[in-house]
Protein backbone atom coordinates (compact mmCIF):
# COMPACT_ATOMS: atom_id res chain seq x y z
CA UNK A 1 0.00 0.00 0.00
CA UNK A 2 1.30 3.45 -0.92
CA UNK A 3 1.11 6.01 1.87
CA UNK A 4 1.23 9.76 2.04
CA UNK A 5 3.47 11.43 4.60
CA UNK A 6 3.18 14.90 6.07
CA UNK A 7 6.07 16.47 7.96
CA UNK A 8 5.38 19.47 10.18
CA UNK A 9 8.51 21.21 11.50
CA UNK A 10 9.64 24.51 12.96
CA UNK A 11 11.96 24.80 12.03
CA UNK A 12 39.44 9.32 18.33
CA UNK A 13 42.03 7.04 19.58
CA UNK A 14 42.86 9.39 22.44
CA UNK A 15 39.25 10.31 22.96
CA UNK A 16 38.00 6.73 23.16
CA UNK A 17 40.99 5.37 25.09
CA UNK A 18 39.63 4.63 28.54
CA UNK A 19 36.12 5.40 27.31
CA UNK A 20 34.43 3.65 30.20
CA UNK A 21 36.07 5.95 32.72
CA UNK A 22 36.32 9.15 30.69
CA UNK A 23 33.23 9.26 28.50
CA UNK A 24 31.00 7.08 30.67
CA UNK A 25 32.12 7.69 34.30
CA UNK A 26 29.95 6.14 37.01
CA UNK A 27 28.50 9.52 37.91
CA UNK A 28 27.76 10.47 34.30
CA UNK A 29 24.27 10.52 32.77
CA UNK A 30 25.00 7.11 31.22
CA UNK A 31 26.01 5.66 34.59
CA UNK A 32 23.04 6.93 36.54
CA UNK A 33 19.72 7.85 34.92
CA UNK A 34 17.60 9.86 37.27
CA UNK A 35 14.06 8.48 37.26
CA UNK A 36 12.43 11.27 39.25
CA UNK A 37 11.45 13.11 36.09
CA UNK A 38 9.41 12.01 33.14
CA UNK A 39 7.96 13.29 29.89
CA UNK A 40 5.03 11.73 28.13
CA UNK A 41 2.16 12.33 25.74
CA UNK A 42 -1.27 12.07 27.34
CA UNK A 43 -4.45 10.90 25.69
CA UNK A 44 -5.25 14.38 24.41
CA UNK A 45 -1.75 14.87 22.97
CA UNK A 46 -0.57 17.16 25.77
CA UNK A 47 3.09 16.84 26.73
CA UNK A 48 3.72 16.79 30.46
CA UNK A 49 7.03 17.16 32.27
CA UNK A 50 8.04 17.60 35.90
CA UNK A 51 11.39 19.09 34.94
CA UNK A 52 13.58 19.41 31.90
CA UNK A 53 15.39 16.10 31.42
CA UNK A 54 18.69 15.65 29.65
CA UNK A 55 18.99 13.85 26.32
CA UNK A 56 19.98 10.45 27.73
CA UNK A 57 17.08 10.38 30.19
CA UNK A 58 14.53 11.25 27.55
CA UNK A 59 15.81 8.58 25.17
CA UNK A 60 16.74 5.90 27.73
CA UNK A 61 14.27 3.40 26.26
CA UNK A 62 15.23 4.03 22.62
CA UNK A 63 17.23 1.49 20.65
CA UNK A 64 20.91 2.39 20.17
CA UNK A 65 23.68 0.87 18.12
CA UNK A 66 26.53 -0.60 20.16
CA UNK A 67 29.16 1.15 18.06
CA UNK A 68 30.61 4.35 19.53
CA UNK A 69 32.96 5.94 17.05
CA UNK A 70 35.49 8.74 16.98
CA UNK A 71 34.85 11.73 14.77
CA UNK A 72 36.85 14.81 13.87
CA UNK A 73 35.36 18.17 12.93
CA UNK A 74 36.43 18.93 9.36
CA UNK A 75 34.03 21.75 8.55
CA UNK A 76 31.92 24.39 10.29
CA UNK A 77 29.50 26.63 8.45
CA UNK A 78 26.77 29.03 9.53
CA UNK A 79 23.44 27.89 8.15
CA UNK A 80 21.78 30.89 9.79
CA UNK A 81 22.45 33.35 12.60
CA UNK A 82 21.51 30.68 15.14
CA UNK A 83 22.40 27.36 13.48
CA UNK A 84 25.81 25.86 12.68
CA UNK A 85 26.39 22.90 10.40
CA UNK A 86 29.13 20.55 11.62
CA UNK A 87 30.91 18.39 9.07
CA UNK A 88 32.42 15.35 10.79
CA UNK A 89 34.98 12.89 9.40
CA UNK A 90 34.16 9.32 10.48
CA UNK A 91 37.02 6.79 10.48
CA UNK A 92 35.10 3.71 11.66
CA UNK A 93 33.83 1.74 8.67
CA UNK A 94 31.29 -0.07 10.89
CA UNK A 95 29.51 3.19 11.69
CA UNK A 96 26.26 3.43 9.72
CA UNK A 97 22.90 5.13 10.02
CA UNK A 98 19.57 5.49 8.24
CA UNK A 99 17.94 8.70 7.09
CA UNK A 100 16.08 10.40 9.94
CA UNK A 101 18.21 9.05 12.77
CA UNK A 102 20.04 11.07 15.44
CA UNK A 103 23.29 10.68 17.36
CA UNK A 104 24.38 10.79 20.98
CA UNK A 105 27.14 13.44 20.89
CA UNK A 106 30.00 12.99 23.41
CA UNK A 107 32.37 15.94 23.99
CA UNK A 108 35.63 15.62 25.97
CA UNK A 109 35.37 17.74 29.12
CA UNK A 110 31.59 18.20 28.85
CA UNK A 111 29.63 15.89 31.16
CA UNK A 112 26.28 16.42 29.41
CA UNK A 113 25.67 14.28 26.34
CA UNK A 114 24.06 15.97 23.36
CA UNK A 115 21.49 14.61 20.96
CA UNK A 116 21.47 16.01 17.42
CA UNK A 117 19.66 15.08 14.22
CA UNK A 118 21.80 13.95 11.29
CA UNK A 119 21.17 16.29 8.37
CA UNK A 120 23.26 14.53 5.72
CA UNK A 121 22.44 11.41 3.75
CA UNK A 122 23.74 7.89 4.39
CA UNK A 123 25.15 8.09 0.87
CA UNK A 124 27.55 10.89 1.85
CA UNK A 125 28.90 8.72 4.66
CA UNK A 126 29.35 5.77 2.31
CA UNK A 127 31.09 7.82 -0.39
CA UNK A 128 33.20 10.24 1.65
CA UNK A 129 33.12 9.08 5.28
CA UNK A 130 31.38 12.33 6.20
CA UNK A 131 28.40 12.99 8.48
CA UNK A 132 26.78 16.37 9.05
CA UNK A 133 24.82 17.79 11.99
CA UNK A 134 22.78 20.99 12.28
CA UNK A 135 23.03 22.48 15.78
CA UNK A 136 20.95 25.41 16.99
CA UNK A 137 22.50 27.80 19.52
CA UNK A 138 21.07 27.29 23.02
CA UNK A 139 22.39 27.35 26.59
CA UNK A 140 22.41 23.54 26.64
CA UNK A 141 26.10 22.61 27.21
CA UNK A 142 26.65 20.50 24.05
CA UNK A 143 25.00 23.08 21.78
CA UNK A 144 26.81 25.91 23.58
CA UNK A 145 30.14 24.09 23.03
CA UNK A 146 29.45 23.72 19.33
CA UNK A 147 28.80 27.44 18.97
CA UNK A 148 31.53 28.80 21.26
CA UNK A 149 34.42 26.30 21.54
CA UNK A 150 34.26 23.83 18.67
CA UNK A 151 36.98 24.32 16.04
CA UNK A 152 38.33 22.46 13.04
CA UNK A 153 40.01 19.21 14.18
CA UNK A 154 38.03 19.10 17.45
CA UNK A 155 37.47 15.45 18.39
CA UNK A 156 34.17 14.02 19.59
CA UNK A 157 32.44 10.64 19.78
CA UNK A 158 29.13 9.54 18.29
CA UNK A 159 26.57 6.78 18.72
CA UNK A 160 23.50 6.31 16.54
CA UNK A 161 20.08 5.94 18.16
CA UNK A 162 16.43 5.30 17.33
CA UNK A 163 16.44 2.86 14.47
CA UNK A 164 12.70 3.12 13.96
CA UNK A 165 12.87 2.00 10.34
CA UNK A 166 14.60 -1.24 11.33
CA UNK A 167 12.02 -1.81 14.05
CA UNK A 168 9.18 -1.38 11.59
CA UNK A 169 10.79 -3.80 9.14
CA UNK A 170 11.03 -6.41 11.87
CA UNK A 171 7.35 -5.93 12.68
CA UNK A 172 6.39 -6.36 9.04
CA UNK A 173 5.11 -2.78 8.78
CA UNK A 174 7.38 -1.51 6.03
CA UNK A 175 5.55 0.44 3.35
CA UNK A 176 6.42 2.12 0.09
CA UNK A 177 6.56 5.90 0.33
CA UNK A 178 3.94 7.61 -1.79
CA UNK A 179 4.04 11.40 -1.49
CA UNK A 180 5.64 13.75 1.00
CA UNK A 181 4.30 17.16 2.01
CA UNK A 182 6.49 19.34 4.22
CA UNK A 183 5.17 22.28 6.24
CA UNK A 184 8.19 24.23 7.47
CA UNK A 185 7.81 27.26 9.75
CA UNK A 186 10.47 29.73 10.94
CA UNK A 187 10.78 33.33 12.05
CA UNK A 188 12.00 34.47 8.64
CA UNK A 189 13.48 33.08 5.44
CA UNK A 190 17.07 33.31 6.76
CA UNK A 191 16.08 30.75 9.42
CA UNK A 192 14.64 28.33 6.85
CA UNK A 193 17.59 25.93 6.94
CA UNK A 194 18.39 23.82 3.87
CA UNK A 195 15.78 25.62 1.81
CA UNK A 196 17.91 25.28 -1.35
CA UNK A 197 18.18 21.53 -0.80
CA UNK A 198 14.43 21.29 -0.32
CA UNK A 199 13.70 23.28 -3.44
CA UNK A 200 16.11 21.01 -5.32
CA UNK A 201 14.22 17.92 -4.15
CA UNK A 202 10.93 19.44 -5.22
CA UNK A 203 12.33 19.98 -8.71
CA UNK A 204 13.83 16.49 -8.85
CA UNK A 205 10.61 14.80 -7.70
CA UNK A 206 7.72 16.93 -8.98
CA UNK A 207 4.42 15.96 -7.46
CA UNK A 208 6.07 13.54 -5.05
CA UNK A 209 7.79 16.01 -2.70
CA UNK A 210 6.23 19.40 -2.00
CA UNK A 211 6.87 22.04 0.64
CA UNK A 212 5.08 25.05 2.05
CA UNK A 213 7.36 27.43 3.94
CA UNK A 214 5.75 29.56 6.67
CA UNK A 215 7.36 32.73 8.06
CA UNK A 216 6.02 34.54 11.11
CA UNK A 217 8.25 37.65 11.43
CA UNK A 218 9.51 38.40 7.94
CA UNK A 219 10.88 41.96 7.63
CA UNK A 220 12.79 41.86 4.34
CA UNK A 221 11.82 41.17 0.76
CA UNK A 222 11.33 37.50 -0.06
CA UNK A 223 13.48 36.29 -2.96
CA UNK A 224 11.73 35.43 -6.21
CA UNK A 225 12.65 31.72 -6.03
CA UNK A 226 10.96 31.30 -2.64
CA UNK A 227 7.90 33.48 -3.19
CA UNK A 228 5.66 30.76 -4.71
CA UNK A 229 6.26 28.54 -1.69
CA UNK A 230 5.96 31.10 1.14
CA UNK A 231 2.95 31.66 3.41
CA UNK A 232 3.07 34.37 6.04
CA UNK A 233 1.76 33.25 9.43
CA UNK A 234 1.78 30.08 11.44
CA UNK A 235 0.80 26.61 10.24
CA UNK A 236 -2.95 26.35 10.70
CA UNK A 237 -5.73 23.79 10.86
CA UNK A 238 -6.86 24.88 7.42
CA UNK A 239 -3.41 24.03 6.02
CA UNK A 240 -3.38 20.53 7.47
CA UNK A 241 -6.95 19.28 7.27
CA UNK A 242 -6.78 18.90 3.48
CA UNK A 243 -4.25 16.06 3.91
CA UNK A 244 -6.26 13.89 6.29
CA UNK A 245 -6.70 10.32 5.08
CA UNK A 246 -6.45 6.80 6.46
CA UNK A 247 -3.09 6.34 4.72
CA UNK A 248 -1.38 9.53 5.90
CA UNK A 249 1.29 9.52 8.61
CA UNK A 250 2.19 12.75 10.39
CA UNK A 251 5.69 13.59 11.66
CA UNK A 252 6.22 16.67 13.86
CA UNK A 253 9.57 18.21 14.80
CA UNK A 254 10.12 21.40 16.79
CA UNK A 255 10.12 22.91 20.28
CA UNK A 256 7.73 21.45 22.90
CA UNK A 257 4.98 24.12 22.69
CA UNK A 258 4.82 23.76 18.92
CA UNK A 259 4.68 19.96 19.06
CA UNK A 260 1.99 20.10 21.75
CA UNK A 261 -0.08 22.56 19.73
CA UNK A 262 0.18 20.69 16.41
CA UNK A 263 -0.42 17.24 17.90
CA UNK A 264 -3.54 18.53 19.67
CA UNK A 265 -4.69 20.22 16.46
CA UNK A 266 -4.27 17.00 14.48
CA UNK A 267 -6.17 14.99 17.09
CA UNK A 268 -8.99 17.54 17.05
CA UNK A 269 -9.39 17.27 13.28
CA UNK A 270 -9.62 13.50 13.36
CA UNK A 271 -6.08 12.18 12.90
CA UNK A 272 -5.67 8.92 14.87
CA UNK A 273 -3.01 9.19 17.59
CA UNK A 274 -1.15 6.17 16.21
CA UNK A 275 -0.56 8.15 13.00
CA UNK A 276 1.13 11.07 14.81
CA UNK A 277 4.88 10.84 15.49
CA UNK A 278 7.22 13.37 17.08
CA UNK A 279 10.68 13.61 18.60
CA UNK A 280 10.75 13.76 22.39
CA UNK A 281 14.38 14.37 23.27
CA UNK A 282 14.24 18.05 24.13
Amino acid sequence: MVHATVYVGFTVPQLLRGAQSRIFPSHSPLGVLRHSAFCYCTGNGTIKSKRKMDHLERTANNFRQEVITQAKVCGITNESETVKRLRLAIANKDFTFKAGQWVDFFIPGVSVVGGFSICSSPGLLEREGILELAVKHTAHPPAHWVHTECTLDSEVALRVGADLHGYQEGKGNRHELGTVKLYYSAKNTSELLFKKNILGLMKAFPGKITCCFHVTQQRSQICEELQPHITEGRISEKDLEKHISNDTSWYICGPPPMIESISKLLTNIGVPRNRIFFEKWW
